[in-house]
């Protein structure tokens, strides 16, 4: 097992940023800390479906805090000493439950309920030291003044416990994915790991040699430069030819046809309105002005998915909401990803809006080993320059 990197995974959802990671053939899942049972059986019964074997140190349903107030406890201490004899490299990963930092959601911060489990989450990182970590979570954490102080905190706390960090805000559509989403992505290696591995180490624990760009796919600033329908009136079962001038890989149509979602286990999966179809039917295609009732457009790429609070995403060109097969698409999964029949729709939505699109932590994934064992450039604080690889030198230009 030497040849792969082991990967301790928290906050795990539906495992979509664990698939991504283990789907490079570089990372194996060794243990997965999930809270809500439902969420846990979601990713059980998926990865039961795609034949993964269960990882070796199994499944915690638990709040992540009995981690923190019991270190010696099997479940961390004593798997990860067991793990750090059998693979080379250990990290963490994952994306604390973020709507205490979202202006769209309670954006009660650091103190919030939610808000509390990223500080958990980095405690954890600090007095365990995985030789490598990824932290996900929403812009606003990034963005917003009330709440760039507590992320400015975590990261120095991170400095002061050995790591070397880099951060990005990322959107999900450089990475292939049908969808505008942006989040902070915060990783860091241990300067223990960076020294085994031969990198020079000095003056600011800010890597500067990072590639983020190694295997991003499209430029964002031409992305949204594409000439992107607008709207166009709702008809049920219409016909709108592709448009030129756009990337039909982005499309919510391209995922719909890609992922064959009408013959998807969960093309049947949707809630079905109480009240007639009359409010499907008047909102015109492409119309996501509103908070609720968006409806996508088919030749266009979908805006964030969020599925919980009320958010309504409609279909193009059906008068009825998405399925879960559809939203699984617009998170970019593989149409062998299947939820569970025996879960509630509200839970499968739930979880698959939260969930790291699947290409994203592809991409993230296979940056993190790009930069570990295929850097030329060891020293941290000399930035990785303008020479990028082959797949990041094709960044999409638009037609003219």
């Amino acid at each position: 097992m030497k040849d792969k990197i082991g990967v301790f995974s928290f906050f795990a959802g539906a495992g979509f940023l664990d698939l991504g990671f283990e789907d490079t053939g570089h990372f194996e899942t060794l243990f997965v800390n999930e809270y809500h049972k439902a969420f846990a059986n979601i990713y059980k019964g998926a990865r039961e479906r795609l034949g993964i074997n269960e990882p070796i140190y199994g499944y915690q349903v638990a709040d992540i805090v009995e981690n923190l107030t019991n270190l010696n406890s099997i479940w961390i201490k004593e798997n990860l000493a067991d793990a750090r004899k059998k693979f080379e490299l250990v990290g963490f990963i994952g994306g604390p439950p973020c709507p205490d930092f979202s202006v769209a959601g309670k954006n009660r911060g650091e103190n919030g309920e939610n808000g509390k489990l990223s500080g958990t989450y980095i405690e954890l990182i600090d007095r365990l030291k995985p030789d490598f970590f990824l932290f996900e979570n929403v812009k606003g954490l990034y963005r917003t003044a009330k709440h760039r102080a507590f992320f400015e905190s975590i990261k120095a706390k991170l400095i002061q416990a050995g790591y070397y960090l880099t951060e990005k805000l990322i959107n999900a559509i450089e990475y292939g994915v049908p969808q505008d989403r942006e989040r902070i992505i915060l990783i860091g290696f241990h300067r223990n790991m960076l020294t085994d591995f031969g990198f020079k180490l000095n003056g600011s624990p800010l890597l500067r040699n990072f590639d983020w760009d190694s295997h991003v796919i499209y430029s964002p600033q031409s992305v949204f430069s594409s000439q992107w329908p607008k709207m166009d009136v709702f008809g049920e079962d219409s016909i709108i030819p592709q448009p030129t001038n756009i990337i039909k890989e982005l499309t919510v149509e391209h995922w719909f046809k890609l992922n064959d979602v009408e013959k998807h286990p969960n093309a049947h999966n949707y809630f079905m309105p109480r009240a007639g179809l009359a409010k499907f039917q008047v909102i015109s295609e492409g119309d996501d002005s509103r908070k609720s009732y968006k409806r996508l457009h088919r030749w266009r790429y979908s805006p964030t998915a969020a599925y919980g609070n009320n958010e309504v995403h409609l279909h193009p060109y059906k008068a009825r909401r998405i399925s879960a097969a559809e939203a699984l698409s617009i998170q970019s999964l593989p149409n062998r990803f299947v939820i569970p029949e025996n879960v509630t729709l509200t839970d499968m939505f739930k979880t698959i809006g939260n969930g790291v699109p699947y290409l994203a932590a592809k991409g993230l994934a296979q940056s993190i080993f790009a930069y570990i064992f295929n850097n030329s450039n060891k020293d941290v604080n000399e930035p990785h320059g303008k020479s990028h690889s082959k797949q990041s030198r094709q960044l999409y230009q638009p037609v003219a």
